[in-house]
């Protein structure tokens, strides 16, 4: 029988889920929203609802399937398979995940950070692959980060490595679900750019978004703002150059801590491609490290957001394999 993998990219907007074959290639996919604000229990439902749909639509069984991977944002025990915290998770702490989905599924699951399981997709399939130092971010809901250093993913202690969405950039700033103030997340991440530009307009500035969306700010998204960027509007030009050059900021610090040949963005955020990352190479151009940085690229994703999907896969077949080792 051909063996088959599962990938899940669990997003604080969207859950989706492939199929892919021995050679990773992906036979089928799926999606549904999270609704994370309905708490873990209903997110854990919504994940297998949507795995079992996406089997029966390609004639599949769990007994077809070799093994699953989950990227989850937050902090993880990926030995024990729990989500520890996930801090655009409402009513998440210490969520079996592993436990619950093999009980329900039968299927051997492995977890890791979002932003690793992207990570992994496009260093081997993607913009990073044939490199040995990779820096990938995922300007998504939160800002994610992970890491590879000498050819080998870094994880840490506790798994923690490379989660640069919790620096601190101010010292009294924006509150974080981490318990601290001022993280880099809170600002440079979708949830962070659109605050940014709310918080704007409700201090008396106008947008010809207002118009778009009837003044119901609640509904602007960051494809808006790339809309509004493109025809000139002030405000969300304001908006996306201080969002790109705090990221730039929060950059400085990576070429001490890994040092990397190319820097991968992706995300849904990073479909604003250089209209926000000029502003993050303008402050990188003055302020990184000369040195390393002179030997690093920046690019955008090539897999889009199907890098979560296929890293995940992967990321459970070398975790499978080795444990069978």
């Amino acid at each position: 029988m051909e063996n088959h993998y599962i990938g899940v990219d669990l997003g604080g907007t969207n859950i989706k889920v492939a199929v892919f074959d021995d050679s990773f290639r992906k036979i089928g996919e799926k999606r549904s929203p999270t609704e994370v604000n309905y708490g873990s229990a209903h997110v854990l439902v919504r994940i297998l609802n949507t795995i079992t749909e996406l089997l029966d639509e390609l004639s599949l069984t769990t007994a077809d399937i070799r093994c699953m991977g989950m990227g989850v944002p937050g902090i993880l025990d990926i030995e024990n398979g729990i989500s520890r915290f996930s801090p655009n998770f409402p009513k998440w702490e210490e969520v079996p995940i592993v436990a619950w989905m093999e009980n329900h599924l039968g299927i051997p699951t492995y977890i890791d950070n979002d932003a690793r399981v992207n990570l992994y997709g496009e260093w081997k399939f993607g913009a990073g692959k044939n490199r040995k130092n990779v820096l990938m971010i995922t300007l998504g809901t939160g800002l994610g980060a992970a890491a590879v250093v000498d050819g080998r993913v870094i994880y840490g202690a506790t798994g923690s490595a490379g989660e640069i969405g919790h620096i601190n950039m101010y010292r009294q700033g924006r509150e974080c679900r981490c318990g601290s103030s001022g993280c880099l997340g809170r600002y440079v991440s979708a949830l962070g750019i659109l605050r940014t530009f709310r918080k704007k307009v409700e201090e008396g500035r106008h947008s010809i978004i207002c118009e778009w969306v009837k003044d119901d700010l609640g509904v602007v998204t960051a494809d808006m703002l790339s809309r509004a960027y493109d025809e000139g509007d002030p405000v969300v030009t304001e908006t996306i150059q201080e969002t790109g050059e705090l990221l730039g900021y929060g950059l400085c610090a990576v070429f001490s801590l890994y040092n990397p040949e190319i820097i991968i963005v992706g995300g849904g955020m990073s479909k604003m491609g250089d209209r926000l990352l000029q502003y993050t190479r303008d402050v990188l151009d003055s302020h990184a490290l000369r040195i390393p940085y002179s030997a690093c690229t920046i690019v955008t994703a090539v897999l889009g957001d199907a890098a979560g999907m296929l890293g995940a896969a992967v990321c459970a077949q070398q975790r499978r394999q080795a444990g069978q080792a």
